[in-house]
């Protein structure tokens, strides 16, 4: 077999800006939208109670992926991450393995990247400040894409405020309470969805939510009547349905298929986007393959451009 190469965390990081990150998302919606891109759903492989494994794979552009990526919550207490693993990536044509890439890292910049690309659709025309619920690794990178889309100032609330304090400071913006977080007109909530941080009480007109913490069955950040209150969109609705933030609703009776629209066809203008200013939005991610598709097509052409120089291995 010829010399695969192997893109490394930080060159990852290194290739991909935030900006790059944001419109290469905003285009595999599009194109998975459009019925040019295909993603079977995603497997999850239970090791409870420590976490559990997901295979993801998903083809377009002219390549092939699955990622294998863990959650596993308890990790950190251990000195690991919770998200580990890696990304294959196969030519469409002939199947040859081409790559294989970092998990953690294009996970973070494709989590970040789509918190503002539906802000960008979903969000009031004047909305501005944004509050971030959870500051570790994915609300950092949350954080800065939403802070490169032009949002802010925004409010840092983390349960360690140590973290909160080290995002606060590195956008300019401020580490404050929830209350505070929650007041602002973009709320990005991206904690281990083990109980909710937002009640119906915490809907107000004009908010829009990113919800990107509850990512697999029996999570979740907003209870059923939160979800019930507001106008609803999704990344994908099979996976939203089952194992997102929009689980407790739906089996709740609150929410049904109608009342749901992916945000690939927003995009596509296929369908509307919030009815008015004073609509309350809420955006449920469950993080998608054709989103770490969109940003291993962006490692790959950093590579041709000679932009990034990857390691190579043989196997």
């Amino acid at each position: 077999m010829a010399e695969v190469s192997v893109f490394t965390h930080d060159a990852v990081l290194g290739a991909i800006p935030p900006s790059e990150a944001i419109e290469r998302v905003r285009h595999g919606f599009v194109e998975h939208a459009s019925g040019q891109w295909e993603m079977p759903p995603k497997t999850y492989l239970q090791a409870q109670p420590a976490g559990d494994f997901r295979a993801m794979p998903a083809k377009g552009g002219g390549i092939a992926i699955l990622k294998w990526v863990t959650s596993f919550p308890g990790n950190p207490g251990a000195g690991l991450p919770v998200v580990m693993g890696a990304i294959f990536v196969s030519s469409l044509d002939k199947g040859e393995l081409l790559a294989v890439v970092d998990v953690r890292a294009v996970t973070a910049l494709r989590t970040g990247a789509v918190a503002a690309v539906a802000a960008q659709e979903l969000a009031r025309e004047d909305a501005a400040s944004v509050g971030i619920v959870g500051c570790g690794l994915h609300g950092t990178w949350a954080a800065r894409c939403l802070a490169d889309a032009e949002y802010g100032p925004g409010v840092c609330f983390d349960p360690d405020p140590d973290a909160a304090g080290r995002l606060a400071g590195e956008l300019g913006w401020e580490a404050g309470a929830l209350d505070d977080a929650l007041a602002c007109d973009v709320v990005t909530c991206v904690t281990p969805g083990a109980e909710p941080v937002i009640r119906a009480s915490d809907v107000r007109p004009g908010v829009h939510l990113n919800m990107l913490g509850a990512d697999g069955p029996g999570k979740a950040e907003a209870d059923a009547d939160a979800v019930a209150a507001c106008e609803l969109f999704c990344d994908e609705w099979e996976q939203a349905s089952h194992g997102g933030e929009l689980t407790g609703a739906v089996e709740a009776g609150l929410v049904e298929r109608a009342n749901v629209t992916e945000l690939g066809y927003v995009l596509t203008g296929a369908a509307g986007g919030r009815s008015g200013p004073r609509a309350a939005t809420l955006f449920d991610s469950t993080g998608l393959a054709i989103q770490d598709l969109a940003i291993c097509l962006g490692v790959l052409e950093a590579e041709r451009d000679g932009r990034l120089r990857p390691e190579t291995v043989r196997l």
